[in-house]
Formats: structure tokens, C-alpha cells, sequence
């Protein structure tokens, strides 16, 4: 049986339980997001990415909320709660329905440990498939072991874990700690669960109890090494910024070596999902929300703002630009300095160059908007869209008042309120005509309560 194979018969448990009172937040601490994903959806999606066939995810009482976000993300998978917090052994039989049904391996995840690759998670689940092997630990040289559960090695072989609170000074010494996810092997798992015993500092029924049951029944454990900043976990909004900035720095790379040009990287932010083509250019201070796709030789630059965008090839976003959700930029668009666009579609080489909002609109393609153009596409109620043909000009400070629609090859003339329909190849001028009064001026400065409020010239 191939390795994919393998994966999808094993079972991903993810614990989502923790209150996380040290976030300071009404929200959940899993519900937090980072590169634009939630916690809890990180440890989904890597799961999902490591071909793991089926996710059960604790969570706490009465906590709807973290159930939609995963039901969400991942439809498939079920959701079960621990009404009781009695340590994280029996959170996991909280899914004891799922894991006495069969699987290869069953492979714990947190809800609040981000930065876990999928890779990782193949390599736990592989390790209990082969021979005696029966637990398998994600573990990690700390830098400051303080706080950690510490792996106790004999030579190669984990014999045990050891949480801080109940280490001794030796044991407080080692720097080999753990980064808390673990396989079970599928036919081992419920039994090796249901003897962990509650005898210890915190009067908990720990999960890492699993390696030393193990051991004394002659099974093997092992660990899976990885980098520290992998296993870093999320308690505080310190920590919450810490795994950000390890994320960001990840997909910063990713993309460049996908053939991005980032001109500052530091100072571009991604979300996980963001599809970048090649030999796009990015210039400094851009983010990236969740949903956008940019085609290839795009260019985004300075100060933009881009979510639930497509942009097609070619075309030129900013600097200053906010594209909205369900913004979609043709083939050689251009999008310009303080231009926002909303649920819009710009057809190829359709230009607005700056200080204009689109929303609800469709743009044919060479199109050119002038600078201060609006839709008025809300009235208070409701949202109604505008239609504006291809190779239409719209003069500067236009207001089109939705539903509208400007025809083919129309113009509009500067400082039109437009709310009727343009015919193709029509000229639309709606505004009052100018009225030019002669010394007017002069006359409206001499009048007594001008004079009176007069102001000295400095």
C-alpha cells in the first residue's frame, strides 16, 4: 500500500478545548488567526495536507462558534466536545467512537500550534506503521527548556515524558522537550488511552503518560525532530505575533522561490491561501487578506490593500490601492493611487487611475474612469449595480447612480450625477449649467456686515 494510501487511513484528533484566559479575548484562543487563518484551521488544513482521511476536533461546552469555523473549513469533519476539562488524555477519548474503528494510526493535534508542516505530520503517523513502533512524538531542542514537557531518552529510544512540574532537577536539565503532537499506532491507541492514571501534580490524565504505558508493555517509542519555531504554540497575543512573524517569513520565501520579486520583504504580508503567479513584482508595504489571486507579470505596488481579489496578468494595482472582495481585475488592468474597488469587474485594459470607488460595477474592458468617479450603489437598503461598456470614458468627479447603465463607446462629461441609462456612442452632461456674474465679487465684499466682519491682512 502506497504512503498516500496510508495516510488516508489514519484519523487526526485535534484538540480545540482550552479556554486560552491568557489571550485577554471574548474570542476563543483557536478562533485567533494568523496569516489570515484561524489557529484551529491550521492544524485542519495541515492535517488535510498530510492526506490524514478523516479529523475529529475536540472542543469546549457551548462554544458554537469554533464548531462553524471548523465545520467551515473543512466540512467533513466532526466535532465532539469535552465538557470536562480533566487533562488532554481524555480529551482525546473524547473521540473514542472514531478511534476504535480501525485506523493505522491516530495522530493528536493542538488547535493552538500553528506552525506544524504537514510534512511533519506524514512523518508521525508513518513512524507507527512500521514494526513495534507504537507511539511517535514530535520533539525539538529548546533554547529555554523552562515550561516544557522534557523526552526522556535511552539512547535512541523515548522511554517517557516527563511534564516540568513533575521533573527532577536532571530531568529539568534536558533540552530534548516536547512539541506535543504524537501518533498512536490504530490498534494500540484506546487501550494505551484508557490506562493513563491521573497520579500526578496537576491530577490530570496526560496524554504523554501514552509512551511510558508503552514502554513497560515492550513497545517502541520515537521521536520526530523538528525545528523549534515548528512547535511553537500560542498562549498570548506575544506568542500569537511570534508565530505570525515565523509564518510570514515562510510564505515570503515560498513565494520568491516561486518566482516573485519582492522588493521588501519584510514588509509584505500574506495571507495562507495567496496565489501568486510568476514574474509578478511586489513593492513594500502590501497586504495580502485572504482569498486573493494575482496572475502572472502583475504588478502590485506601494501601500495596497488587496482581499478576496483577482487580479489577471498584467495588470497594475496601486500604490494606494484597496481592492475588496470580489474585486476582479482584467488582463492589463489598472487600478491606481486611491482607488477602492468592491464586487466590481474590470474588463482587460480598463484603466482607473485614481480617487475613485467602484462598487458593484461592471467595467468594459478599455474602459478609462476619471479621478473622483463614484457608484452610488447603496441607498440605505439595498445595493444595486452599474454596467459601463467597453471603451467608455467617464469624466473626473462623476457620480453614477445605480442601477445604471453607460452603452458602449459613451462618454460622460466631467462632474455629471448620472441616474438614467447612457445610450452606446452618447454623450451624457448632467450638471447645472455655469452662470458667470460679472464684478459680482467686488459688490458681495462691500456689503456693511462684510465690512464689519473684515479681518486684517497680515
Amino acid at each position: 500500500m502506497s504512503a498516500q494510501k496510508d495516510a488516508a487511513s489514519c484519523l487526526a484528533v485535534i484538540l480545540a478545548a482550552g479556554e486560552g484566559t491568557r489571550m485577554k479575548s471574548a474570542r476563543p484562543k483557536v478562533l485567533h488567526e494568523v496569516a489570515g487563518r484561524s489557529l484551529v484551521g491550521h492544524a485542519l488544513k495541515s492535517a488535510e495536507a498530510a492526506g490524514l482521511g478523516r479529523a475529529v476536533v475536540v472542543i469546549g461546552p457551548d462554544r458554537p462558534d469554533v464548531a462553524k469555523e471548523v465545520t467551515r473549513l473543512v466540512p467533513e469533519a466532526e466535532v465532539v466536545e469535552q465538557r470536562e476539562r480533566c487533562g488532554t488524555a481524555h480529551a482525546v477519548l473524547q473521540a473514542e467512537r472514531a478511534i476504535g474503528v480501525g485506523h493505522k494510526a491516530i495522530v493528536v493535534l493542538f488547535g493552538d500550534t500553528p506552525l506544524v508542516r504537514p510534512e511533519t505530520i506524514r512523518a508521525l503517523a508513518e513512524a507507527v506503521q512500521q514494526g513495534k513502533t507504537a507511539v511517535a512524538v514530535m520533539g525539538f531542542q529548546a533554547k529555554d527548556p523552562t515550561g516544557y514537557g522534557r523526552l526522556i531518552m535511552d539512547g535512541t529510544d523515548l522511554i517517557g515524558i516527563r511534564e516540568h512540574k513533575d521533573a527532577s532537577e536532571k530531568e529539568r536539565a534536558i533540552t530534548l522537550c516536547n512539541g506535543g503532537l504524537m501518533a498512536l499506532r490504530g490498534d494500540l491507541a484506546l487501550g494505551l488511552l484508557k490506562s493513563v492514571q491521573s497520579k500526578n501534580a496537576q491530577n490530570e490524565f496526560y496524554l504523554t503518560d501514552c509512551v511510558g504505558l508503552a514502554c513497560a508493555r515492550g513497545l517502541a517509542a520515537r521521536v520526530i525532530e523538528v525545528p523549534e519555531e515548528e512547535a511553537l504554540g500560542v498562549n498570548d497575543r506575544v506568542q500569537l505575533a511570534a508565530c505570525e512573524a515565523v509564518l510570514q517569513n515562510r510564505l515570503r520565501e515560498q513565494h520568491m522561490r516561486n518566482g516573485v520579486t519582492l522588493i521588501a520583504p519584510e514588509t509584505v504580508f500574506f495571507s495562507t491561501d495567496t496565489v501568486i503567479g510568476r514574474d509578478v513584482l511586489i513593492e513594500p508595504n502590501c497586504v495580502f487578506g485572504p482569498g486573493v489571486t494575482i496572475a502572472d507579470n502583475a504588478v502590485i505596488h506601494a501601500f495596497s490593500h488587496l482581499e478576496g481579489a483577482k487580479v489577471a496578468a498584467g495588470a497594475n494595482v496601486g500604490p494606494f490601492a484597496r481592492l475588496r472582495p470580489g474585486a476582479n481585475l482584467g488582463e492589463g488592468a489598472k487600478v491606481g493611487n486611491f482607488v477602492e474597488v468592491k464586487n466590481a469587474d474590470l474588463g482587460a485594459g480598463a484603466k482607473v487611475s485614481h480617487l475613485t470607488y467602484l462598487g458593484d460595477a461592471t467595467i468594459g474592458a478599455e474602459a478609462n474612469i476619471g479621478a473622483g468617479t463614484i457608484t452610488c450603489n447603496y441607498d440605505g437598503f439595498r445595493k444595486f449595480r452599474t454596467e459601463i461598456g467597453a471603451g467608455a470614458f467617464v469624466g473626473s468627479n462623476s457620480s453614477l447612480v445605480a442601477p445604471v447603465t453607460i452603452g458602449e463607446g459613451a462618454f460622460v462629461g466631467s462632474g455629471s450625477v448620472v441616474t438614467k441609462n447612457v445610450p452606446p456612442n452618447a454623450l451624457a452632461v448632467a450638471r447645472g449649467h455655469q452662470v458667470t456674474k460679472e464684478g459680482w465679487a467686488n459688490s458681495f465684499r462691500a456689503r456693511p456686515e462684510n465690512q464689519a466682519k473684515k479681518k486684517p491682512s497680515r
